[in-house]
């Protein structure tokens, strides 16, 4: 089978196209035939090796464990494992293999079971790509940490792009007041999802003008956690899903400090895979949500992909397609 494989850290040129053994499922796997994957950050940042946790998962001087990128599929099931009691060859399946050693980029890649669901017949695989782990992301920040109420302002930083689009509407789902916070080219686009009021980050800075929010989901942390906090409603809640390293660990470790100390709570977003992917189905189903899908790449092109979201313009999801997608 055709694969997008790196065996060194570094731009997306690292990248290249191969030949490699189709893998067969262990007893409580799955294969799946990859129809679509879609690009996160995650990928971005095990390419690189960086931040350098990121080596701490997949090899220190160069990739050992993931060889194969890309942690979000839809696919169909072509073989299961002696154990799978939730699927069977011809279900059509999505999910989020960051718990299971990526491969998307692929295709075919095995999966655990409880990293899988079945995929609405109403929902394209593409659509499904797009979703597991940047949806789940979003719903996890604003429902479990953010605790989100109807009425509320939430502010959204980073609202251009993949999780930022399906917060947006997440948000909105919950009947809250949505700001969204991205550059320029962005604004239009995060409008038409439903955002009641937008900011452009390249000529204001929300920590600074005089609004105060119920909620911040933060995506794209570039100020102490201390700017946050003044931008926070007296019982506000910050909740950090990304950004630097050193903005993470401040609010890994002084978040909790300053969430005692008074009546504003900030905090980290621990990701938990694929455990709302059964909530998402529904908001999907409902039309609350809908991927917003910026560009589309073959398997071949997943460097051009990857060098497209490292530049920080995309709307929304990077979709890879496969060409059996079009086939079967």
């Amino acid at each position: 089978m055709k694969a997008i494989v790196y065996t060194k850290y570094g731009p997306p040129d690292v990248l290249q196209l191969k030949e490699v053994a189709k893998p067969t499922p262990k007893d409580n796997e799955v294969l799946v035939k990859v129809h679509a994957a879609s690009v996160n950050d995650w990928d971005w940042g095990l390419l690189r090796g960086k931040p350098f946790v990121n080596r701490l998962l997949g090899g220190l001087r160069k990739p050992k464990k993931y060889k194969i990128l890309g942690s979000d599929i839809a696919g169909r099931v072509e073989a299961v494992g002696r154990n799978v009691k939730q699927f069977q060859p011809g279900d059509e399946v999505f999910g989020d293999l960051c718990g299971c050693g990526w491969g998307g980029f692929a295709e075919c890649v095995c999966a655990r079971e409880n990293a899988l669901a079945l995929k609405p017949a109403s929902m394209s695989f593409e659509q499904a790509a797009a979703i597991p782990q940047a949806a789940v992301l979003a719903l996890q920040g604003l429902r479990d940490k953010g605790q989100i109420q109807p009425g509320q302002k939430v502010l959204i930083n980073g609202a251009g792009g993949g999780a930022g689009t399906f917060a947006v509407q997440i948000a909105k789902s919950f009947g809250a007041v949505v700001t969204g916070v991205d550059s320029t080219s962005k604004l239009d686009m995060m409008r038409s999802i439903g955002a009641d009021q937008v900011i452009d980050y390249t000529q204001e800075d929300f920590t600074k003008n005089e609004q105060r929010y119920d909620l911040i989901l933060d995506f794209a942390a570039h100020h102490s956690i201390f700017d946050y906090k003044r931008a926070l409603s007296p019982n506000g809640i910050y909740v950090m899903v990304g950004g630097s390293t050193a903005l993470m660990f401040q609010a890994m470790f002084l978040g909790p400090l300053i969430s005692m100390a008074g009546s504003k709570k900030m905090g980290l977003l621990m990701h938990k895979p694929n455990k709302d992917l059964a909530f998402m189905k529904v908001l999907f189903e409902a039309g609350k949500v809908v991927p917003v899908i910026d560009r589309r790449y073959p398997l071949s092109e997943v460097p051009e992909a990857l060098r497209y979201f490292g530049e920080g313009h995309a709307k929304g999801k990077i979709v890879i397609t496969l060409e059996h997608n079009n086939k079967t």
